[in-house]
Formats: C-alpha cells, sequence, structure tokens
C-alpha cells in the first residue's frame, strides 16, 4: 500500500510540474518598445542583432524597435509611457532626471560617448587651447562646450548643429561636431580627407551613450529587465565578433540609406576604438558596464558648469547596476 500511495504522490508531483511547465512556455512575450536616438545604424548594432538572431525571442521578450532621428525625444517619451527603454546621452539623461522625469540609466551602449570635434587633416590645431575665437558648429545644449570654455579659458562663436556634412566639405577651415563613427564615411564620400578630432574624452568630459528605462516600469519588472539586457549585451558581443550580416539585413529594411559600405565602416570604427568593450582594459566582461564613479564625476562637472544645480541629484537617482547580469 504504501508502494501505490507513492506512485500516486510522485504522479501528482509530475503532473503539476507538466502543468507548470506548459504555463511557462505557452506565456505570451513579454513586450518591450525601444525608442532609438538615431536611425536605425551600426551604432544600434546590439539592438539589431539581438533581435535579428532572435536573442530577445529566446528570452521571452518580444521588442519593438523604434526609429529615432533630430527629434527622437527619447527620454520625453520614456517619461510618458510611450516606450520603456531608450538610447541617449549620460549628460542629457543626468539633467532629465534632475528635472524630475522618472528615467534611470540601466547600462552602457557606449564607454564613451563618440560626439567628438571634427577638423580637416590638414587643420593646424592640434588643441583645445587653439579653439579660441574659432567658429564650431554643434548642438548648442552640448554640456562639453561651456566645459571647454571653463577648462581652458577660451572662448569661439557657435553655429547651430544642421545634421549635414556639406559645409564641413566645403571649408577647410570648418570645425563641427560629429558622431564619428558615422560622419567620416560621408566626409569622404563627398571628396574631403579623413578628418582628425578632438575627443571629448581627452579634455576630461567623458560620457556614456546609455540605454535608458522608465524608472518605474524598470523598478516593477526587474526580471524583465535583466533578461533584456542580458540580450542586449549577447547581441553586442555577437555584432562585434561574429558575422553583423544579420543585424546589417534589419537595418537595411528599416533605414533604406544603409549601404553594406556604410555599414561596414561604422561598424569597423566601434571595434577599432573600442566603444563597446572600453578603451582602457577593455573586454568583452565589460560591455553594457556603468561606473558610479563615473557618474559621480560627470555630476560634479555639471554642477561646476552651473548646468545643473548642487545638490539636486545623486548618483542613485540617475542610474543603476541592479539589472546588469
Amino acid at each position: 500500500m504504501k508502494a501505490i500511495a507513492l506512485l500516486l504522490v510522485l504522479a501528482l508531483i509530475t503532473t503539476g510540474c507538466g502543468k507548470k511547465d506548459a504555463v511557462a512556455t505557452s506565456a505570451a512575450p513579454f513586450r518591450i518598445t525601444v525608442q532609438l536616438d538615431w536611425v536605425p545604424e551600426p551604432e544600434h548594432g546590439g539592438f539589431f542583432q539581438a533581435q535579428a538572431r532572435g536573442f530577445f525571442q529566446e528570452a521571452g521578450l518580444e521588442i519593438e524597435l523604434v526609429p529615432g532621428g533630430p527629434n527622437a525625444f527619447v527620454l520625453q517619451k520614456l517619461a510618458t509611457g510611450q516606450a520603456q527603454v531608450g538610447q541617449a546621452d549620460s549628460t542629457n539623461t543626468i539633467l532629465a532626471a534632475a528635472q524630475g522625469l522618472p528615467v534611470t540609466q540601466i547600462g552602457a551602449v557606449f564607454q564613451n560617448d563618440p560626439s567628438v570635434l571634427m577638423l580637416h587633416a590638414d587643420n593646424p590645431i592640434t588643441r583645445f587651447e587653439e579653439l579660441n575665437g574659432k567658429t564650431l558648429m554643434a548642438r548648442p545644449e552640448w554640456a562639453f562646450l561651456p566645459y571647454l570654455k571653463k577648462k581652458y579659458g577660451i572662448d569661439f562663436q557657435l553655429i547651430p548643429f544642421n545634421f549635414s556634412v556639406a559645409n564641413f566639405i566645403a571649408n577647410k577651415d570648418f570645425i563641427q561636431q560629429g558622431y564619428y563613427i558615422a560622419e567620416p564615411y560621408f566626409i569622404t564620400k563627398g571628396g574631403a580627407k579623413a578628418p582628425k578630432y578632438l575627443y571629448a574624452w581627452d579634455a576630461g568630459f567623458d560620457a556614456y551613450a546609455v540605454l535608458v528605462a522608465n524608472k518605474t516600469w524598470a523598478s516593477q519588472h526587474p526580471e524583465q529587465v535583466r533578461a533584456f539586457l542580458r540580450a542586449y549585451i549577447r547581441g553586442w558581443q555577437d555584432y562585434l565578433e561574429g558575422d553583423p550580416a544579420p543585424a546589417h539585413a534589419l537595418m537595411k529594411q528599416m533605414n533604406a540609406n544603409n549601404t553594406d559600405e556604410f555599414m561596414m565602416f561604422s561598424r569597423q570604427m566601434i571595434i577599432d576604438e573600442k566603444l563597446v568593450i572600453g578603451r582602457q582594459n577593455g573586454s568583452t566582461a565589460q560591455i553594457g558596464r556603468i561606473s558610479r564613479e563615473r557618474f559621480q564625476t560627470q555630476i560634479n562637472q555639471l554642477e561646476e558648469l552651473e548646468i545643473l544645480a548642487r545638490g539636486k541629484v545623486t548618483v542613485d537617482q540617475v542610474m543603476t547596476t541592479d539589472y546588469l547580469p
């Protein structure tokens, strides 16, 4: 009798487990809308490789990638629930959080924001101090500009950024902001030599390109956020070390202006500068990682520039490593 009773118990346990597994495997995927900061290009390689290779799907996620552009309004869309995750730069995200937007930075896209100043190859300027009295085209809201003026005691004229390299190609003395993993391709295609750069990080202004999430949503769905980040990090590693063709094919579907030549050029720039893995002691273990110390430095710099009121935000209010694998 004891043997029969034991068999009945085991049968009930087995049946119960079977039902549980069936529910788990038949559950609808968890949906996340991701707002990109720009049109689909290799800077979004981690997203598109994870999407094309099924990494998000394997994690039980259904991801919608929404193209961006000059007026993507990533942080505003996150704050209003139009998207749950987005790509942005860490400086603007800190300022948005200080203004009360419910956003938090959950991981890195690039360990170093590739926003730079581009100069013609034969321009004699080699140091930031030599920008004094010059004219620059850049985004007026770029916090690096007042940082330059204060650190080096210089001043310069500013032309608002127009998302074009036409003026740069036409004028040998032109200096402009650029996302240097993309603009150099179009500059050389336009007939100019490959530009040289003044890197913001060399001046001590070292921002991230980051993954940002709606703070309330993330706190309510921690396991799904962690699953998203694991798949995203896997996507970047596969895109950089493996065959990028799956991501590139998907990018071309969503952005008809992408060419194979441009995408391979941009991907190689990302690899050569170690933007995803980190320029110093870089490794795949660094993909997605963010540092409290670097965020504290950024907050301090913004406070010193009086762009951010002192004590307005803390590191814990603007970023978290809780969701990283």
